[in-house]
């Protein structure tokens, strides 16, 4: 055993979020936790990693035992280089023996520049920074905080692989269904402050769950079957004066003081959209270009009432890029987008509405919509909150106290009050907890519009998408037919079928490689990058000033938001370009 927690206990303000649960690691154990967000799963992660102090109950560690931890919102030094950071609690002698590794295990992560500051990361690209130097460590018990947020496909396979070799033991939250059936071998429940432990993948505790509850309620109706029995009893006069009434009537109390089995609560979501015409939104020609580089190059397609549509391809390549011209919150250097007269759009973005952490939960959504209609009849804003795992105690609260999960649902929910009968979703998997998950696959699947989904989430697209676009970088928008298993399939054929022409005959091999160098644009645009990176920064800065003197006139600031969103999509594309180029440059050094 490496680790054992004892009568573990936590509050969180009026919340129970532990109750006198206990928890044990052994060698070889690598256990998922799951549960509803805002069950106090991060908090738990931390107790046992010894960043929080539980209320009541300890936690005990071999003392001859490494721990690493990943927590969901790593502290992170700004002014540290990616390579410091991931070095940042090691010694010099570490750092020289494992450097190469370290370098290597961040450009399989997507961080390329490990001389960047850690201060002009974005958030994903901290995360993934952060997950390196958690892997680096070298540990027997790794505490992982979801690990695959802001992952491709490409980087989850390479760390589900990584964690299935990694010998020590592991304890991880993420909602990537398909991530926890190939590396768990224990799933933990957190459900109402306790724990339920199954020794099983995702897959066989899905099956051990369901008899453990089809077992809670045939005890329970047993138990008010022998209650009813014993009342009547009772009713009719017992006397208590022999042996055998006087235990019958202890038996009968006893039965009375049990707590029926508890399950946790499900949200329940229906489907609200507005009446959708006949046109939809047709893509026409529709090109987009940052500098040099096209993202989106003469790409065409009429969006159909029944669409679902997965969106694929690598970090940067244009993605949400792509639904923000749908969305019309971006335009195309070429072509047209046009929207259906009753068009009316739900994007769920990545970066997500800028909240007011100071605000009621209640406010927020009543502010957005009193009431909306669905196929079931009208529910008010506080109906709908309930029925979206948000009681009245919570509605009540500063959004600032809900944890990072609570805030995505609570923002899902915002978009869907809205009615829209077009639904670009961009990274929805990301902090919602499974159950949500499978109820929101449940939701979309009966949505009566189109939908398009980015996301990295493969069991999610298996599940709901009917074609998929792949976004290949150079400008191409490929389209199959098929969810992301299809998708996939198609993807490794053609490879396969491509590779077979590179088999030279014998004679042949003796010719040298042809050795990697620039090209004349990719020469040009290595020269300017820098530069036009620093001026994209400067129009930012520029940008967001304005708009602070501007904060009285709605139109203006209107127009400014739009210039906002356009330099930070370019930003974010040239700092794609840049790392690709560098990459390519060390390449060419290396010769």
């Amino acid at each position: 055993m490496l680790l054992s927690a004892e009568r573990l206990s936590i509050n969180f303000g009026s919340r129970q979020l532990l109750h006198d649960v206990k928890f044990y690691l052994n060698e070889g154990d690598k256990t998922g936790i799951i549960g509803i967000n805002g069950t106090g799963k991060s908090t738990f992660l931390k107790v046992l990693a010894g960043a929080v102090e539980p209320d009541e109950g300890s936690v005990k560690l071999d003392p001859n035992v490494q721990l690493s931890f990943l927590s969901q919102n790593p502290d992170m030094k700004d002014d540290a280089t990616v390579l410091e950071q991931v070095f940042l609690h090691f010694p010099e002698e570490f750092r020289a023996l494992n450097e190469y590794e370290a370098k290597s295990m961040l450009n399989r992560l997507g961080i390329t520049d490990h001389t960047k500051k850690v201060g002009t990361l974005s958030g994903g690209q901290r995360k993934r920074v952060a997950l390196a130097a958690a892997l680096i460590h070298p540990a027997d018990i790794l505490i992982l905080d979801e690990p695959t947020n802001h992952l491709d496909s490409d980087m989850v396979a390479w760390l589900e692989d990584w964690l299935r070799r990694f010998r020590g033991a592991l304890v991880m939250v993420t909602h990537d269904r398909y991530f926890l059936e190939r590396v768990a071998n224990h799933i933990t429940e957190l459900s109402r402050g306790k724990l339920y432990h199954y020794e099983a993948n995702y897959s066989k505790y899905l099956e051990l769950k369901e008899q453990r509850e089809e077992m809670a309620e045939a005890s329970e109706r047993k138990r008010q079957s022998i209650l009813r029995v014993e009342r009547e009893w009772i009713m009719r006069g017992c006397k208590a004066r022999t042996t055998k009434s006087k235990e019958r009537i202890q038996r009968y109390e006893e039965l009375l003081s049990r707590e029926a089995p508890q399950t946790d609560e499900t949200m329940q979501m229906t489907a609200a959209a507005s009446r959708l015409g006949k046109k939809i939104i047709e893509l026409t020609n529709v090109g987009k270009a940052f500098g040099q580089q096209t993202v989106i190059h003469d790409f065409s397609y009429t969006l159909q009432r029944t669409d679902r549509i997965g969106i694929v391809g690598q970090n940067g390549v244009g993605k949400s890029t792509l639904l923000k011209m749908i969305a019309g919150e971006l335009l195309p250097d070429i072509g047209t987008v046009d929207h259906g007269a009753t068009v009316k759009i739900g994007h769920f973005s990545q970066e997500g509405r800028e909240l007011d952490l100071s605000q009621r939960v209640y406010d927020f959504i009543h502010d957005i919509s009193d009431e909306i209609r669905t196929a079931e009849g009208t529910f008010t804003a506080k109906q709908m909150m309930e029925r979206f795992l948000f009681p009245s105690d919570l509605q009540s609260v500063p959004i600032g106290r809900l944890s990072g999960g609570e805030r995505r649902r609570l923002y899902l929910l915002s978009v869907l009050m809205e009615a829209p009968n077009v639904l670009l979703l961009d990274e929805p998997t990301n902090d919602l907890d499974v159950m949500t998950l499978s109820i929101l696959e449940d939701y979309l699947q009966g949505f009566p519009g189109p939908i398009l989904i980015v996301s990295h989430d493969r069991f999610f697209l298996d599940k709901l998408a009917e074609s998929v676009f792949e976004i290949c970088g150079d400008g191409e928008v490929r389209i199959f037919t098929g969810n992301w298993s299809d998708w996939k399939a198609k993807r490794k054929e053609e490879a396969q079928t491509e590779e077979k022409p590179k088999v030279q005959p014998k004679q042949e091999r003796v010719k040298s490689p042809q050795k990697l160098k620039f090209s004349f644009k990719e020469q040009r645009e290595f020269e300017t990058i820098d530069d036009d990176i620093a001026a994209l920064e400067e129009q930012l800065k520029a940008c967001e000033a304005e708009q602070r003197a501007h904060s009285s006139d709605y139109v203006k600031l209107q127009e400014l938001q739009v210039k906002q969103t356009e330099l930070e999509v370019q930003l974010e594309y040239k700092t794609e370009r840049w790392v690709y180029l560098n990459e390519l440059k060390e390449k060419i050094d290396a010769q």
